[in-house]
């Protein structure tokens, strides 16, 4: 299938095939970056090495970086401190009652269990989370999204998807949809540590 949407034995005039791109107009980028410039490095300084996987690594690194720098102003406008989202939207996702134990919320987080407890310290300070008992477990508690909590993400969520789209319009729809499952490959299949 040719990326105009027909199959590419079709012919179509030029200004048509433009047409049907329109709804797929991304910006223009640059075509090189600073990973490029390390791999042509390598390449000139040790030949004999296989440079290619700074290619993948390099740019998924550069990019995690880069795009935490881009997504947290944008937590910090809607009156959420470093690391505050990702508490609440995981609580708020769980759908009513909005509850997790500690060990489920650190494990989704994949946060050390002392990381996870400075964040709900501070939270619950704020009012956004209560932690009460957990009937279940008389050692347990359950950490609760209050409502003051579940309004203020709900806001925030809306806010970082838009933020997010925009981080991502350099992409068509089908770069998104290629980029998602490759990543999952890469994430997936990742050798054990």
């Amino acid at each position: 299938m040719a990326e105009h949407g027909f199959h590419r034995t079709i012919y179509l005039p030029r200004k048509q095939v433009l047409a049907t791109r329109s709804s797929d107009r991304v910006p223009r980028v640059p075509e090189r970056d600073g990973v490029d410039l390390i791999i042509e490095q390598w390449r000139r300084e040790r030949p004999e090495l296989d440079a290619s996987p700074i290619g993948v690594i390099g740019r998924i690194s550069r990019l995690a970086r880069e795009l935490e720098q881009r997504l947290e102003p944008v937590y910090r406008e809607q009156g959420l401190e470093s690391g505050w989202y990702d508490v609440l939207a995981t609580l708020r996702r769980t759908g009513p009652p909005y509850r997790l134990r500690p060990t489920e919320l650190t494990g989704a987080l994949m946060l050390t269990s002392s990381g996870t407890t400075k964040r709900l310290d501070r939270l619950e300070q704020a009012g956004l989370i209560a932690r009460a008992p957990d009937p279940a477990d008389r050692r347990g508690t359950l950490i609760t999204l209050t409502e003051s909590g579940r309004r203020l993400v709900d806001a925030a969520s809306e806010a970082h998807l838009e933020n997010e789209r925009r981080l991502l319009s350099a992409l068509t729809d089908a770069d998104r949809r290629r980029l998602e499952d490759l990543l999952r490959k890469l994430q997936l299949g990742l050798p054990p540590q």
